[in-house]
């Protein structure tokens, strides 16, 4: 990450200098709100133009309410299908949580507190174009590597 990176009102953006490539890994780490509905972690790269949205290699949408962490990918404006399956939900309102996003060569692995959650196979083949990192919702963030 970037010094130029910013972290304000609940949110971080920052950039993945040289973009993700195998064996990188993306550390979340915070305290969620004791009135938490949600989490998003988004790796994404940057729009070609003004009039079009970058694509996102990882979207990692956690719900307190429903107990489900959703993944999905948009390639060319176009979402693809969620992936929901969980063996187990590892967050709980006011308690300190450590995310690992480990980028294989074949799908992104996702570790909460060092246990594995699951996994999401890249739907995006330029893995260096995923430039950004965007962190959001009802939590403290505390740090990210």
């Amino acid at each position: 990450m970037e010094e130029k990176d910013k972290k304000e009102n609940g949110e971080y953006n920052g950039k993945i200098k040289g973009g993700l490539r195998p064996s990188m890994k993306l550390v979340v780490m915070g305290i969620i709100n004791q009135k938490a509905k949600n989490l998003e972690v988004v790796l994404s790269s940057e729009p070609q133009d003004e009039d079009t949205e970058g694509d996102v290699g990882l979207q990692l949408k956690v719900s307190f309410v429903d107990k489900a962490v959703q993944r999905n990918a948009r390639l060319a404006g176009e979402w693809g299908r969620p992936e929901t399956t969980l063996s187990y939900f590892p967050f709980a309102v006011g308690e300190s949580f450590k995310m690992e996003i480990v980028c294989e060569h074949q799908q992104f692995r996702i570790l909460v507190d060092g246990q594995p959650l699951c996994g999401f196979t890249h739907r995006l083949t330029r893995l260096a174009s995923l430039t950004a990192l965007r962190v959001s919702g009802d939590f403290q963030l505390t740090k990210v590597a």
